[in-house]
């Protein structure tokens, strides 16, 4: 670190920069949902009509200034604009750019995921419950030691490649997705391999007639407490993106009662459903298959919380069942069985499994689907196995080099 020198954030980074979008002008915008948690590119965006917001260009870092979206990891690095386009997005966006001879924009960005600047952020934060902000003073104020630009380089891009690969990673499985659901539709909503009309040994029917039972959740407690003394992950709905390629996430270990770990532990094969959450753009429903080699990996045992459902499909109808599953939550029908407020709503799971209509095919059609798709299955889970091996190098790494305990000699050649 010789050659570090101490800097104030201000004169390193480019708070909010000014930007100019004429009003109802149609620009590129992004949402704060957009954002991943803790993951640096945006999967999206929507042209909208710009009426005010924060501004920004590409390699510009997002980082949310409100709370909880900070503390759950929002903040992301802008690509999905093009050569001088300009986009825009919430008001609670604080913009960081680099300077020019000054600092690098990949440098920027993982330096807003490390504890420098994002445990000062977080303390910073006043304001009433629920609506705290970050300080924008005490963030220009921050100091810390900052390499040379060209030693902000070789950081910036060494971090960089770790998410590069677990980008094109998710794209991969992406595409997996796509032609395993691909399969499923063409075989039980349009019937091609059969010529495009369902068989006749075929039949109209509901889930609940494809399922054994239902399993309640259990959130237990976050230390051992009187006979809550058994150890389990929990899975939330916000941890169904990171089980459906085969990971744990974040998932907390909870401790609940071993009377109840033996009636709700998750077994290969179960569905895993959110009943409680949804928005306006987004309903319950996102599912999650549990797989023999994700029981394998965490073998604590898992459970589901409360505010998600576990189904048993019945023997051989696991693929099948989430499969269907995932289909008719893309077509946006658990709006239909969802009630409760405004801002909370709860999926009717029930309602939805004796009332929907599905296709029921004899078992060894269902076999020969499970087949087709487990291929597809199995890749995604080895691709999510493999990011999450990446992700922990790029957290090992990242707060060892923003703070200089680790130096790019280190690294070897980063070329």
């Amino acid at each position: 670190m010789n050659s570090w020198t101490l800097v104030r954030a201000a004169d390193f980074i480019d708070f909010n920069p000014r930007e100019s979008l004429l009003k109802n002008a149609m620009a590129k915008k992004v949402a704060m949902e957009r954002l991943q948690p803790f993951t640096r590119d945006i999967p999206g965006f929507e042209i909208a009509p710009f009426n005010g917001g924060s501004k920004f260009r590409n390699g510009d870092t997002l980082m949310a200034r409100i709370t909880p979206c900070l503390e759950n990891g929002k903040t992301a690095q802008i690509s999905i604009l093009g050569d001088d386009e300009v986009g825009f997005g919430s008001t609670e966006f604080i913009v960081l750019r680099a300077k020019p001879a000054v600092s690098d924009a990949d440098f920027i960005y993982y330096l807003s995921m490390s504890p420098l600047l994002r445990d000062t952020a977080i303390k910073s934060m006043v304001g009433s419950s629920g609506r705290q902000r970050v300080q924008q003073g005490v963030l220009d104020n921050t100091e810390f030691y900052a390499p040379p630009l060209s030693e902000q380089i070789v950081i910036g891009r060494t971090l960089r490649v770790l998410d590069d690969k677990i980008a094109n990673n998710k794209k991969i499985n992406h595409h997996l997705e796509q032609m395993a659901q691909a399969i499923f539709k063409s075989w039980f909503v349009d019937f091609e391999p059969f010529g495009g009309t369902m068989p006749d040994e075929w039949r109209a029917g509901s889930f609940s007639e494809v399922i054994s039972t239902t399993l309640s959740g259990d959130w237990g407690k976050d230390v051992p407490f009187g006979n809550n003394s058994q150890e389990v992950y929990c899975i939330r709905g916000a941890d169904i993106p990171d089980v459906n390629v085969g990971n744990k996430g974040k998932m907390p270990i909870r401790f609940i009662l071993t009377k109840n770990y033996t009636s709700k532990r998750l077994t290969v094969g179960d569905v895993v459903v959110e009943i409680s959450g949804g928005s306006p753009t987004q309903s319950t429903g996102r599912c999650a298959l549990i797989t023999q080699s994700l029981l394998d990996r965490y073998d604590r045992g898992m459970v589901c919380t409360n505010f998600c459902r576990a189904i048993k499909p019945s023997e051989g109808y696991s693929a099948f069942a989430y499969f269907y599953w995932k289909y008719l939550y893309d077509q946006n029908v658990m709006f239909s069985y969802e009630n409760g407020t405004t801002g909370i709503k709860n999926l009717d799971i029930t309602g939805f499994l004796e009332n929907e209509p599905i296709i029921i095919p004899p078992i060894d059609v269902v076999a020969q689907f499970a087949k087709a798709v487990d291929t597809f299955v199995d890749a995604i889970f080895a691709n999510g196995l493999e990011n999450e091996g990446l992700a922990t190098t790029r957290d090992t790494l990242l707060p060892r080099l923003m703070s200089g305990e680790l130096s790019i000699a280190d690294l070897g050649d980063a070329k």
